[in-house]
């Protein structure tokens, strides 16, 4: 019976010979190898291990060389865009022939959902040999754009070789030779890297504000504000400080709302505009619906390591009741942009356990807000915080925020040590 089925075996390669079907041009199968990379990322180096196998396929007088990476190595915390994501790498060879081959991979061609594996599409390229021989095809440099982002990972561990082709220079080719011996992929842990906390701050009773007689200037209350920012924000509410000021026109107040100034230091290099707030400011007492106000981006780039704040917000309120309006600081946004002309990323966050900031007395206006939801105009102005004396906490959400973006661009990898890995093996 096993002489039958090797001879049957023989019968069937020598068919497909005889029909014309080229053995040869199938894919040179690799092992998946592990590769430790040791990257080089907006927030400080990381390390990183991933499977690789590198397959050729003969085309012409060359190969496709396909570079794959057999998992999910990460999940993002918030939704990546279409077209975020854009890989490329070399690929080292060795043996007969040295040098490099430039292999690259599409943008992510569908967006990808929060908290779901990014997978690093396929990256392929054109090797044609100069030289004869046995030549190796290892994972060298490894290259990811996201967001206006560059990270660059140099392979640390030296990893085997991937692919081993016998070839011929001018286009001959002998059969690939055997893979390497086989390497099972390894697990990773998932990221590791967490936001900043800070302590629980206090907050002190505001005390109302009259907006009678001839006062057109209303200093607010600081108070404390919990924002709950969801997948961004993954250890927790941020604790944050809040000052609603009005100045009073005609009928209505210009509001200006500041948080906290300088309350931590920027985790990587900023450009300009990239960190644009607006909050709803939400109306009690005699009035109700919300006021938007909003805040230019950050006027110049900001330096990694410095001081970064977010910029003032300003609104317009016109009353719709008469009496005493309390205005309370509300849900905060903040739009991301990491690149000139890049989609930003919106950042919501819901605020709880906030006080009244700012108590007026009102007039109702023809047009006013009542009880119809929103009410006023936001508008924007440049230039730093006020001093509110709320310098020593505040609102971090800019630096956090800055921080989960730029780590898009290094987090197709779990960053977990080498070490670390090797013990759960």
């Amino acid at each position: 019976m096993k002489t039958q089925r090797r001879v049957s075996a023989a019968a069937v390669a020598l068919l497909l010979g005889g029909a014309g079907i080229a053995m040869g041009a199938t894919p040179a199968q690799a092992d998946v190898i592990d590769v430790q990379y040791k990257c080089k990322t907006p927030i400080g180096d990381k390390e990183a291990v991933s499977p690789i196998d590198i397959k050729g396929v003969k085309e012409g007088s060359g190969y496709k060389l396909t570079m794959s990476f057999q998992k999910g190595v990460s999940s993002s915390p918030i939704e990546l865009g279409k077209g975020a994501m854009t890989p490329s790498a070399e690929i080292v060879l060795g043996g007969a022939e040295t040098g490099s081959v430039a292999v690259s991979g599409p943008a992510n061609a569908e967006p990808i959902p929060a908290n779901t594996p990014i997978k690093i599409s396929d990256l392929s390229g054109t090797y044609t040999p100069k030289k004869s021989g046995k030549v190796t095809f290892t994972a060298g440099v490894l290259t990811i754009k996201a967001m206006g982002t560059t990270t660059t990972c140099t392979p640390g561990n030296s990893p085997k070789p991937s692919l081993e082709l016998d070839v011929t220079a001018g286009g001959g080719t002998t059969p690939p030779t055997s893979p390497p011996p086989t390497s099972a992929p390894p697990t990773s842990p998932p990221p590791t890297s967490a936001p900043p906390t800070s302590p629980p701050p206090t907050s002190p009773s505001p005390t109302p504000s009259s907006s009678g007689g001839g006062q057109t200037d209303f200093p607010g209350q600081t108070v404390d504000v919990s924002f709950d920012c969801g997948a961004y924000m993954p250890n927790g509410p941020l604790k944050g400080k809040v000052t609603i000021n009005a100045k009073k026109s005609g009928g209505s107040f210009a509001l200006t709302v500041t948080t906290a100034k300088g309350v931590m230091n920027s985790p990587a290099d900023l450009p300009a505009g990239a960190l644009k707030p607006s909050m709803d400011i939400k109306l009690g007492g005699a009035d109700s619906g919300t006021v938007k106000v909003a805040g230019p981006g950050n006027a110049e780039p900001v330096k990694a390591g410095s001081p970064v704040s977010l910029s003032d917000m300003t609104g317009t309120y016109k009353p719709g009741k008469t009496g005493k309006t309390t205005l309370t600081p509300d849900k905060l946004t903040i739009d991301v942009v990491m690149a000139p002309g890049a989609t930003p990323i919106v950042v919501p966050c819901t605020a709880s356990g906030s006080s009244v900031s700012l108590t007026l007395d009102t007039t109702a206006q023809e047009g006013g807000s009542g009880t119809s939801g929103t009410s006023g105009t936001s508008g924007s102005t440049s230039g730093g915080l006020a001093q509110t004396g709320a310098e020593d906490s505040g609102i971090k959400a800019l630096g956090l925020v800055a921080g989960t973006v730029i780590l898009l661009g290094a987090a197709v990898f779990t960053f977990t040590p080498w070490r670390r890995l090797r013990g759960q093996r």
